[in-house]
């Protein structure tokens, strides 16, 4: 496993992520491609999470907001995943109750939260994953909305992405903070306004990908998805302790 060195413990949770991501099948895990900087000490990819509201009302409806992914390098970053965290106060949160979804086009598809032993949730985009160009942008369209039942509360979330290539993968970026209140009545002044659309996301359906490879590989996915949880736990006890 490589990665790039950035400074803090955030590191692991990439790691975490990253071995995950790395052990689902081939078949289902969409084609290859060349590191984005493999000599690289500093993250290849800018990352920004922007234009979500301030509060989310609990049992209200879902509020957009945008993950823009900026290729630094002269290299292609493919197979790029987003991994996003989730960090309440009243450490309350329950894995069900934010529903986080992100556009392919007009197509929406879920990301399911996993609970840490450090009270954290995270949730891993599906598909083949993205492609950014050489100094280029993608922008992913996000949006969130939390279950009626969730407690008044402050969420910082933030994403670490993740570069597949092959049975190997590379921590290549890490947002900013993006905080923000669970209340009773959502923030009027949300901005929701579109981002243009950037050149192509290039995820793919991960349901129509299990359907066709198999329940063989539709087993080893959601072998996967159950290593992420039991080994982003054992890592983020690690950065705990630092």
């Amino acid at each position: 496993m490589r990665r790039y060195v950035h400074g803090h413990a955030p590191t692991l949770l990439g790691l975490a992520a990253a071995a995950a991501l790395m052990s689902a099948p081939p078949a289902t895990a969409g084609p290859g491609g060349p590191s984005c900087d493999p000599a690289g000490r500093t993250f290849p990819l800018t990352t920004r999470i922007h234009g979500g509201p301030a509060v989310y009302e609990a049992g209200g409806g879902f509020a957009t907001w945008y993950l823009d992914l900026v290729n630094t390098t002269p290299h292609t970053c493919a197979g790029v995943h987003p991994v996003v965290v989730l960090v309440d106060e009243r450490h309350a949160l329950k894995p069900a109750q934010p529903r986080l979804e992100f556009y392919d086009g007009t197509r929406t598809h879920p990301v399911r939260f996993e609970s840490t032993d450090e009270d954290e949730l995270v949730g891993a985009f599906g598909g083949a994953g993205l492609t950014v160009g050489p100094g280029k942008t993608v922008t992913v369209k996000v949006r969130l909305a939390v279950a009626e039942d969730a407690v008044p509360n402050e969420v910082t979330a933030n994403a670490a992405v993740v570069q597949r290539h092959g049975d190997d993968g590379d921590w290549v970026g890490q947002s900013n903070d993006y905080r923000f209140g669970i209340g009773s009545a959502a923030d009027p002044t949300s901005d929701t306004t579109p981002t243009p659309t950037p050149d192509g996301l290039p995820f793919t359906d991960a349901a129509e990908e299990l359907a066709s490879t198999g329940p063989a590989a539709a087993a080893a996915a959601l072998a996967a998805v159950a290593l992420l949880l039991v080994t982003a736990g054992a890592i983020l006890r690690a950065r705990g302790r630092r």
